[in-house]
């Protein structure tokens, strides 16, 4: 019996599990501009692919390399679910939120 799918799909489902809530502490505490720490992580994930030989580790790295690059995208759509209210804004960024909704004729 080969166990190998059921290791990588658990391991895929709590990385996307783990990284969802990352985004949304990331874009509360910090806003979008801290999309290049998700950048930098998914990278170092995608080397480390590379340099394993076993393949369900490689692949679960891989995983989390490209949840890391999803990670960038879901930053700036988070974004916008905090602009429409979707979110809860951080208050100590009121003032960046109003003039983004102004920019955005929100």
């Amino acid at each position: 019996m080969n166990l190998n799918g059921i290791i990588v799909g658990t391991a895929v489902f709590l990385i996307i599990g783990i990284c969802h809530p990352i985004v949304i502490k990331m874009e509360y505490n910090w806003g979008k501009k801290c999309w290049w720490v998700l950048l930098a992580v998914g990278l170092l994930f995608a080397v480390a692919s590379l340099c394993f030989q076993d393949t369900t580790i490689s692949t679960i790295l891989g995983a989390a390399a490209f949840s890391c690059f999803w990670g960038i995208h879901e930053m700036f759509a988070q974004e916008r679910r905090v602009l429409r209210g979707w979110f809860p804004e951080n208050p100590k960024r009121h003032a960046y939120y109003e003039a983004r909704r102004k920019e955005m004729g929100m």
